[in-house]
């Protein structure tokens, strides 16, 4: 049972239609009583944008009918008497009255868009932000975190590390009152995916590959994974907020799997060890060190035992010793849920 609470009307937009933010919205509407018992909060969406429009509605927008349209291969543009087609997602903000934007577009590593403008100049307008487009924080992250500052409100990413996982949140907030001296993370899925079949089923490199993108797992251009780029990202990422190390992709040297072969991974098994694409941070004088590369683990190291769906990370202390957090996820759900655990932080 819960406590009766005064319930507050959270107006939300989101730029984003794809499989985080349907999840999202399928998982907002199968939560709304949880969400109103327990924290008060009644998110009503008043906008949504994706690639080829718009669709807003001061009183809040159908977010079924949303999902079905998307999953008919219909663009949010095409929603009933309200979507706008061709209207961009700065342009459906510039109408929108809203307490809160969700920015969960594709990744552009490029120049950030259309996430980073749409969040600067919500930020800039005193709007808080919940995002898990790692884009606009790998390109920008000093200026959108002083820009939050700035105007007192709030700007929350944990499912841009590694989905539900909280590996943010645990650096963040568990371990405020210590120094970080090391880092160590799985945090790509798709290469930790590879890895493990490549050893379990004797398939070469290019099978396991073909294999997770059969699986919808890997992109068909599946560069940012394998190369370790993905993965360079979220550390990007851990090391700026985590670390309070201003840094920037180039910061971090980055080596991908693409050579490793299933000979590699049975001789490394053969010594009682695993080789797995692990993200470190370490620290060196009042710097850090990070990369990207394979790394051969002992069997005993907490990460090296991580399977197909796995990711996780280790926090090494200086006075908080050494903290572990694994979780096993499967499809976009847990990182929609990661979105939503933020959206609820944004207002408790």
């Amino acid at each position: 049972m819960y406590e009766v609470v005064e319930m507050r009307s959270v107006r939300f937009c989101v730029i984003g239609l794809g499989n985080i933010g349907r999840r999202l919205l399928e998982l907002i509407t199968q939560q709304q009583d949880l969400l109103g018992a327990r924290y008060g909060l009644d998110f009503r969406l008043v906008g949504a944008a994706d690639s080829g429009g718009a669709a807003l509605d001061a009183t809040g927008l159908d977010m079924t009918t949303i999902v079905g349209l998307k999953q008919a291969g219909q663009g949010i543009g095409s929603y009933p008497e309200k979507g706008q087609p061709g209207t961009s997602a700065d342009r459906m903000l510039a109408q929108c009255e809203m307490d809160l934007l969700v920015e969960v577009s594709p990744t552009n590593l490029e120049t950030g868009e259309p996430g980073l403008s749409c969040i600067r100049s919500s930020l800039q307008r005193g709007i808080p932000v919940v995002m898990a487009n790692k884009g606009p924080l790998v390109l920008a992250y000093q200026e959108l975190v002083a820009l939050a500052k700035e105007n007192r409100i709030r700007i929350l990413f944990s499912g841009t590390v590694a989905g539900a996982l909280p590996v943010v949140n645990i650096g963040t907030r568990d371990l405020n009152v210590c120094a970080v001296e090391r880092v160590e993370g799985i945090f790509n899925s798709t290469t930790n995916y590879i890895l493990c079949r490549m050893e379990d089923e004797g398939l070469s490199f290019r099978e396991a590959l073909a294999g997770a993108q059969e699986g919808g797992i890997a992109e068909r251009d599946p560069t940012l994974d394998i190369d370790g780029w993905d993965a360079a990202n979220k550390l990007v990422i851990v090391a700026n907020s985590v670390l309070n190390r201003p840094t920037r992709l180039q910061d971090v040297d980055v080596t991908g799997i693409r050579e490793i072969s299933r000979e590699d991974l049975l001789s490394a098994r053969s010594e009682g060890r695993a080789i797995k694409l692990l993200a470190t941070a370490v620290r060196n004088g009042d710097d850090y060190e990070l990369v990207v590369r394979p790394t051969s683990l002992p069997l005993s190291h907490p990460l090296a035992g991580l399977r197909l769906w796995d990711m996780g990370v280790v926090y090494h202390t200086d006075t908080m010793g050494t903290l572990t957090a694994i979780i096993e996820e499967q499809g976009a759900m847990p990182t929609a849920a990661a979105v939503l655990r933020d959206m609820i932080n944004a207002f408790c």
